[in-house]
């Protein structure tokens, strides 16, 4: 079964975008997959990815721009998945290329960073985003137990970078560092929604606000029925409660000593013993023509539990002096 991590790619793969877009996108893949190379035609620069559709949209990209040779291998990964490991090789205009990714450092190197001289328009901005996803980005399907967007893979620095490049759209990123690597992660399904709509999947959006909207609103309906499952619960224990102390101030006391309103109140609750007090209050006007309301019977049961225990006390007195 494709992800939704697979659908969502796949449809930035086939947005049209503009040249300093594309050149947007590129940096960032490069800067998150790319590195220099030596081989017998010297110095090159290099893209790796077990994506095909990904590792197309870079020839096409690169070819269109730069107008040079490629050449693509593949291996096998030594790992359980064992997917091929393409890899794009450039050898000419290299350091045009790399210039123009804003991929050199000072020192006329590669550079694993964010060079904001390519991303000074929002469109731009977008497309470095939409890079950094297709290099190593994933998120949760919406359906899962939780709203989890990663990229992974970077350096300590870059991290940071791109997480504050992020976060210029409100996005509530954040960077953790690991043992080998660091990522960047959004955990809210809001902000996870904004980034899919920055970089112009319309339809992952579609459905992954589907999903959203769906997986809420069965959460809401089982906080609702916990809640009422909760609520019903507590009304046992506290009828159960009244029904022993009516017990025993029937079986120790003359109940002809009650109040009246006191003898109202035993008389519904044995009458409705699962009932609660706002139901009890409902019924009391088929007993008595006329309403008590829930703070009455609130009171008269809590002289029911006084009664109880005054009896009880008295039993035990006379128990204990024979």
């Amino acid at each position: 079964m494709v992800s939704f991590t697979s659908d969502l790619k796949q449809e930035i793969l086939t947005l049209n975008q503009k040249t300093c877009c594309d050149i947007a996108m590129l940096s960032a893949l490069f800067a998150i997959n790319g590195h220099l190379s030596l081989s017998h035609e010297g110095m090159g620069v290099a893209f790796q990815t077990t994506s095909l559709p990904l590792a197309r949209k870079v020839i096409g990209l690169i070819k269109k721009l730069y107008k040079v040779e490629i050449s693509v291998g593949y291996k096998k990964q030594v790992t359980l998945n064992k997917k091929n490991q393409y890899q794009i090789s450039i050898n000419q205009k290299v350091m045009e290329i790399i210039r123009e990714l804003g991929l050199m450092d000072e020192n006329h190197g590669y550079a694993y960073h964010i060079d904001e001289t390519i991303i000074q328009k929002p469109c731009d901005l977008q497309a470095y985003l939409s890079g950094a996803f297709l290099a190593s980005g994933s998120i949760n399907h919406p359906r899962s137990s939780s709203y989890h967007l990663e990229i992974s893979g970077l350096t300590e620095h870059y991290a940071v970078q791109l997480t504050e490049l992020m976060n210029r759209f409100d996005l509530k990123a954040k960077a953790l560092s690991r043992k080998k690597h660091s990522i960047v992660y959004i955990k809210e399904s809001e902000k996870i929604s904004d980034f899919i709509r920055i970089v112009g999947a319309t339809n992952a959006l579609f459905v992954f606000e589907d999903e959203r909207i769906k997986r809420d609103f069965v959460n809401s309906i089982t906080r609702v029925m916990n809640m009422e499952i909760a609520n019903q619960h507590k009304t046992l224990e506290a009828a159960d409660k009244q029904l022993k102390n009516i017990a025993i101030i029937e079986n120790l006391m003359d109940e002809t000593l009650l109040s009246k309103g006191v003898q109202q109140a035993i008389m519904l609750r044995k009458t409705y013993p699962e009932s609660s007090l706002t139901e009890l209050s409902e019924l009391s006007r088929n007993h008595f023509n006329k309403s008590i309301s829930k703070s009455a019977l609130n009171h008269r049961f809590r002289e029911v539990d006084d009664l109880a225990s005054k009896a009880l006390e008295g039993f035990n007195e006379r128990i204990n002096r024979h």
